[in-house]
């Protein structure tokens, strides 16, 4: 249950965050990528990546079950770790102000892990039937939060030249 409020939690800042975020790209005369990728990439990572690194760490055995997956292994610790470092990563980008580009690496860091870890629910979920909410809905999510992120970062991009 506890996992599931987590989940939903999640999503919900994300949405908030798209929501949000667009708003603020064409809240001007002309569109500003740049004011809304530093909007949304730190929320993005700190609602997924944080949240799940915690969760990872201090509710291991319930997160593992609410996944489908085995309790106790050593790779979900490595794996929340991992997802700490892009969030503490993001808050530092941000807060030091080092600009679109930064964030623009570590969010990239970040989507190529869940890109991949994406992938491992999806054969998990067809291999071995793991048909666990959390575990189906990992490769979906992870199409979604890349489709929502191509507009505003090709546009960025599309400015700098």
């Amino acid at each position: 249950m506890l996992s599931n409020i987590i989940d939903v939690f999640r999503i919900l800042l994300v949405s908030a965050s798209f929501f949000f975020g667009y708003l603020i790209g064409f809240a001007g005369d002309e569109y500003d990528p740049a004011r809304q990728l530093n909007f949304m990439i730190p929320i993005v990572i700190v609602a997924v990546a944080g949240i799940s690194g915690l969760e990872g760490l201090l509710y291991a055995d319930k997160a593992a079950e609410a996944k489908g997956y085995e309790k106790g292994s050593k790779y979900q610790k490595q794996s929340a770790i991992a997802l700490l470092s892009y969030t503490f990563m993001a808050i530092v980008v941000y807060f030091a102000k080092w600009g679109t580009l930064a964030e623009l690496t570590v969010f990239g860091s970040f989507i190529f892990f869940f890109v991949f870890s994406g992938y491992v629910h999806a054969v998990s979920a067809i291999r071995d039937k793991n048909l666990a909410w959390q575990n189906i809905n990992r490769p979906f999510i992870t199409l979604m939060l890349i489709a929502g992120m191509v507009y505003p970062v090709l546009m960025y991009f599309k400015t700098q030249t």
